[in-house]
């Protein structure tokens, strides 16, 4: 669906009314910081829709890093933002990023959280959708028994 601008445009949209809902309209936000990759095109609708610049982190040997010029000044507030959150590692990394430079992460923005209430973070988690996928012990997935071959999209 981020592949379609207009639709990742309202889904973004979607999650900062959800938060200002929550939180209510006097939120301070400076800027929005995703991690590489899946959270760049929701870190750029969430920026837009805040009217605040948009930076991401991205891997430098395994680990998240700033990198281009992009920075966090002490006493910024920053949205954290990203596609989906499984267990939390990357959201995670990034907050520690903001909070190594001085600056202060006001909330985690998702489009899915699909942790089942695994990821937890000193920060408010505000998702559009909560989803827990079904998981099965090994040689007990009902895929893995026809041959179908196991996928891992990335996620941390």
């Amino acid at each position: 669906m981020l592949q379609h601008p207009r639709i990742a445009e309202r889904l973004c949209k979607a999650v900062v009314e959800k938060l200002r809902a929550e939180r209510g309209h006097s939120l301070r936000v400076d800027g929005v910081i995703s991690p590489a990759l899946g959270g760049i095109p929701v870190g750029h609708e969430i920026g837009r829709a805040f009217g605040v610049r948009a930076i991401f982190a991205e891997k430098d040997e395994g680990k998240l890093v700033l990198r281009r010029a992009f920075q966090v000044k002490p006493g910024e507030h920053f949205i954290v933002a990203e596609d989906v959150v499984t267990r939390g590692g990357r959201v995670q990394e990034v907050m520690d990023i903001v909070k190594a430079r001085g600056g202060i992460v006001e909330a985690v923005l998702v489009l899915v959280n699909r942790s089942g209430g695994r990821a937890q973070f000193d920060a408010p988690l505000v998702s559009l959708l909560e989803w827990e996928p079904s998981t099965w012990p090994p040689g007990e997935c009902p895929l893995c028994r026809k041959g179908v071959p196991v996928e891992h999209p990335g996620s941390r």
